[in-house]
């Protein structure tokens, strides 16, 4: 058996939309600050963060159109400063299942795609060839992006874009039915230069018209080395209830 870890390190500086809370951890208590009977000291640290930072699941409460999330509930009806009563992260159940990774950098013959590329619908059946995606499936989308996670402003793409799913690539995943999907970038979808994050078509596509949820920030390059097309999906958020968002370990197992 091999698994593959699809989460990114997280550590403070690490790339991140500037739209939330920034990662920062800090060591509190070092050893020999205090020094119990026989010489026993313990070390102790404290995390803030976002919810969207790093590696990260997002609730299907994340995000609405004309004041309502997915289902038709109105957004406003179950939002307060405790978060959310409904579709917070703590209603992701748990996901053991089949994953299934496009390779859509493969496809085109380069380890990245171009900064802004939009993955097409074409795209994704050229990276699936004969392999299937079945109602259910965890499907990630390679696009190459998770090797410059360690070079900070270019990650984000913020003045070149970056390469995700364009919306008729979103709506090809929910005639499939899939469960989840992922990608390598910040905010999954594409970013055309320039554009930033003023309009996510995806994100309403999916979250709120299709209820799938997204992961972001996904390293995806080892599967991509090592030509892994299908695997044992393993997908846990923390439960934290009413949020909108969860960091995740998301790991792919190989038989």
């Amino acid at each position: 058996m091999k698994v593959f870890d699809l989460a990114q390190p997280m550590r403070r500086g690490i790339p991140q939309s500037p739209n939330h809370p920034a990662y920062h951890h800090s060591l509190v208590r070092r050893h020999g600050d205090m020094v119990r009977a026989g010489g026993g000291s313990a070390a102790n640290d404290v995390l803030v963060m976002g919810t969207h930072v790093g590696t990260h699941v997002d609730a299907l409460a994340h995000v609405s159109q004309d004041g309502l999330l997915h289902g038709g509930v109105v957004a406003a009806d179950v939002q307060s400063d405790a978060g959310f009563s409904r579709l917070g992260i703590d209603e992701f159940a748990p996901y053991v299942g089949r994953g299934v990774f496009l390779d859509v950098a493969r496809v085109h013959g380069v380890e990245v795609l171009p900064a802004g590329y939009e993955v097409t619908v074409a795209d994704l059946e050229a990276a699936c060839g004969d392999l299937p995606i079945h109602p259910g499936d965890a499907v990630l989308i390679g696009t190459g992006w998770s090797r410059r996670f360690s070079e900070g402003a270019s990650f984000l793409g913020t003045r070149t874009g970056v390469p995700g799913p364009g919306e008729s690539a979103a709506r090809w995943l929910v005639e499939r039915e899939v469960a989840v999907t992922g990608a390598e970038t910040i905010a999954y979808e594409h970013i055309a230069p320039g554009a930033g994050h003023a309009s996510l078509p995806v994100h309403r596509i999916l979250l709120v018209d299709a209820g799938i949820n997204i992961v972001e920030t996904m390293l995806l390059s080892e599967l991509a080395d090592a030509g892994v097309t299908e695997f044992q999906f393993i997908l846990a958020p923390l439960k934290l209830v009413g949020a909108t968002g969860s960091p995740v370990r998301p790991l792919a197992v190989i038989q």
